[in-house]
């Protein structure tokens, strides 16, 4: 496959591994050792193929010389792997935090669970408003905008509304 011009940064750069000293890539990452930018010192980012922004960067250590930085090694590198994922990952669960957010609010009639979830469309974002009872039965989703209040009060009015669409 060859690549263009325009899909080129979404592809992988490379598929057999490299092993230098400031620059390792393999299993979809690659680290590369860097002048930090703050002082005197060496940075290692590390990315993940086809990412346009690294996942990690941190302090690196200098060499013996106390000048050239310490070269990767495969203990460092898987090291550097294991954080990596694991920033990535707690950066996803995050933004699903922010994005997908839900309340139970107990009524005469029994619990419900309100959720509210967050579509970030550039050209329109938009939120769904949703309820559910305890036997996960949709009672009602109403689409309203992103900068909605989602709290117990305006989840309980809501229900107290008869799911009515807020604002209306």
């Amino acid at each position: 496959m060859t690549s263009t011009p325009d899909t080129a940064a979404f592809e992988p750069e490379q598929s057999t591994p490299i092993n230098e000293p400031r620059l390792w890539a393999d299993k979809g990452w690659t680290a590369r050792v860097i002048k930090n930018q703050d002082d005197d010192g060496w940075a290692v980012e590390m990315i993940l193929d086809g990412e346009p922004e690294p996942a990690l960067v941190g302090p690196w250590t200098m060499g013996r010389d106390k000048k050239n930085p310490k070269p990767l090694d495969a203990f460092a590198f898987s090291t550097l792997v294991k954080t990596a994922s694991e920033v990535r990952r707690r950066h996803e669960q995050h933004q699903h935090a922010m994005l997908h957010k839900k309340l139970v609010v107990d009524t005469a009639s029994g619990r419900i669970t309100v959720s509210f979830d967050i579509v970030p469309d550039e050209d329109d974002p938009y939120a769904l408003l949703g309820a559910e009872d305890e036997a996960g039965e949709q009672l009602a989703q109403v689409r309203v905008g992103p900068e909605f209040r989602f709290n117990l009060a305006n989840a309980s009015a809501w229900i107290e509304d008869e799911f009515r669409r807020p604002g209306d």
